[in-house]
């Protein structure tokens, strides 16, 4: 048993044990259970409903039943057969993406750690009950909603929820919410809200009615079926006038209601419905899985792509660009403190994973440790060791400020600020010769005063392969892009730049879109490029103001967030890695997250409207 958080609140303490196994049966039988169904797609059944029964098969059935009634039963099979046949391609296609889907939930279905009767157990999330008592540790995936019991610290990713990037420091009493994850620390924490109380459930809820689309190329086709069928009634019905008054004979009646159902065009719904599975069959080679036949001719319709910026565009990574020493020490020493630093602390995040990456160092004696935290965006380490002695700290340059000389800030603010437009992150690493304590009377981090700065530490967040390439391959086919995020405006600016839009795309928050009204947040829709600090309503909403304005809007999203927006979207496109609820929904995804499918995707959709 490995029950290592610490400061237990008095409820913790008498919960910590957890239920037993026949408290947890009880509450399952009382309908407290975590019992939701793992529906990773449409069912079989939908899929074969959805593809047999629109309203062009429906117009058809009825043809082949007045096909069979004038005792033209042959040309019936033939009518109903080729709507089959169309049924059948389309079917096909779409059971192989579900069962796709279906392999690629249950290889990412989690475990969870559960307390019960004071031991660990493995569990599957559907054997969880309300009241029981769960353990989280780096990496793991939270499933239900619930109080944080007790936790020496723990710092959780909320961005499949919120968008954003930043980790959220939880403590005893904070909640955790289910789809995000532990990333730093570990802590109990209590089962509250299960199955469909839970967050997640309700952000996905939208999902779970899957929606059809119609292309441009669909609805033209459906128009000219749905004309040449009323003039075809309109002709029956002059044939059946003669036939009453005895201007023709039943006979004639019979050949020339042939001749005029004949007209017809059914051959066509089934050369479209091979075009589009021959399409989905040659770019699922190519990395991008097909849920809806009519998605790649669908994709070539577009003319703006909006997508979300955290897990999208980036893979939640950093890269290490440069390192600038100061106060006259060299790069190599620069980089041995900056190694020993991220390899002397026991909370690692993306950030010191990316220092570690390019500056090997070796575990030193730590007196103290701060972890990083988004609240004051800076760890500290009390060194104590014969090689590194002193108060290390490494942050964000504007919290650090206040613990540096004024000439010291001088002399760093014109590199800041170049680096900062370039849209990279800049950090400040310094240190206190002496080992003080970081933390003040109240068990608050605190700063060392006179800090001295030894160098700046300069980071990119780092983009999914091929995205800058594919988002310039778009615009040279005149398409435009919104990048839209639960991050800081800043934040998401600073990406555009490094997949190269323009320096002066606009820029808005969604505080700011919250405060207009209908004709405005219109406008604002589609002159600005980047929004930040998007609500999931929000999301939705811009895209529906795009679409009233006559754009054919695909979205790219990963989140639970992203839902409603990718279901608002004439084309819905998720990525492998992110959640359940997205996939779902998505008319495409994009295997392994490459983004290099979409070119070609783009290229073969063409290649079916133009015939």
């Amino acid at each position: 048993m490995k029950m290592q958080p610490q400061q237990l609140t008095e409820t913790a303490v008498s919960t910590l044990r957890g239920l037993s196994q026949e408290e947890a049966a009880t509450r399952r039988a009382q309908g407290l259970g975590n019992t939701m169904p793992v529906k990773s797609s449409r069912s079989y059944a939908q899929i074969v409903r959805e593809n047999v029964f629109n309203p062009i098969n429906d117009l058809l059935y009825v043809l082949g039943i007045a096909l069979v009634a004038l005792g033209r039963v042959s040309d019936a099979l033939v009518s109903v057969g080729v709507v089959l046949l169309n049924v059948a391609v389309s079917v096909i296609q779409e059971v192989r993406a579900k069962r796709v889907l279906d392999q690629i939930a249950l290889l990412t279905r989690p475990r969870t750690t559960v307390i019960r009767t004071g031991q660990e157990q493995s569990v599957d999330p559907g054997d969880i009950v309300k009241g029981d008592v769960l353990l989280v540790r780096p990496g793991d995936q939270i499933v239900v909603d619930g109080p944080v019991l007790s936790t020496e610290r723990v710092d959780v990713d909320e961005s499949l929820l919120t968008g954003e990037s930043d980790l959220i420091e939880k403590r005893p009493g904070d909640q955790l919410y289910s789809g995000s994850f532990c990333v730093n620390g570990s802590a109990f924490y209590q089962a509250e809200k299960v199955g469909a109380q839970s967050v997640a459930y309700g952000l996905a809820a939208g999902a779970r009615a899957f929606r059809r689309v119609y292309t441009p190329l669909q609805r033209e086709i459906n128009l000219v079926i749905r004309v040449i069928l009323l003039v075809a009634v309109f002709l029956e019905f002059l044939m059946v006038l003669s036939a009453l008054t005895n201007t023709i004979t039943f006979v004639e009646f019979v050949q020339r209601s042939v001749v005029i159902v004949g007209i017809v065009p059914i051959g066509l719904i089934l050369a479209i419905a091979v075009a589009y599975t021959l399409g989905a069959v040659r770019i699922v080679r190519k990395g991008a899985l097909v849920q809806q036949a009519n998605a790649i001719e669908s994709l070539s319709n577009v003319d703006m792509l909006c997508m979300d910026k955290t897990g999208t565009l980036t893979t939640n990574d950093l890269e290490l660009i440069a390192v600038y020493p100061l106060q006259g020490k060299d790069e190599a020493e620069l980089r041995r403190l900056l190694g020993d630093f991220v390899a002397s602390g026991s909370v690692g995040n993306v950030t010191s994973k990316a220092i570690g990456a390019s500056c090997p160092g070796q575990q030193r004696r730590v007196k103290e440790e701060i972890p990083f935290s988004s609240a004051h965006k800076w760890s500290g380490l009390a060194i104590d060791d014969e090689a590194m002695r002193g108060s290390y700290i490494l942050g964000a340059v504007e919290m650090l400020q206040p613990a540096l000389s004024a000439e010291e800030i001088e002399q760093l603010q014109p590199q800041v600020e170049e680096e900062s437009e370039k849209g990279l992150r800049v950090l400040l690493f310094a240190y206190s010769p002496e080992l003080v304590a970081l933390r003040d009377d109240d068990d608050r981090p605190k700063l060392p005063d006179g800090l001295v700065a030894l160098g700046l530490v300069i980071l990119r967040d780092q983009l999914r392969p091929e995205a800058r390439k594919t988002l310039q391959q778009f615009t040279e086919a005149g398409i435009h892009f919104k990048v839209i995020s639960g991050d800081s405006p800043q934040t998401v600016a600073a990406l555009a730049k490094q997949v190269g839009l323009s320096d002066s795309a606009g820029v808005i928050s969604g505080l700011e879109l919250a405060k207009m009204g209908p004709a405005e947040f219109a406008q604002v829709a589609e002159e600005t490029t980047i929004f930040g600090r998007i609500t999931p309503q929000q999301k939705e909403q811009l895209l529906q103001a795009l679409r009233d304005r006559g754009h054919y809007v695909a979205m790219i999203g990963d989140g639970v967030n992203d839902v409603l927006s990718l279901k608002k979207a004439n084309l819905g496109i998720a990525m492998q890695s992110g959640s359940q609820a997205t996939r779902n929904v998505a008319d495409i995804v994009l295997l392994k997250d490459s983004f290099a499918s979409l070119p070609p995707a783009f290229r073969e959709g063409q290649r079916i409207r133009n015939g």
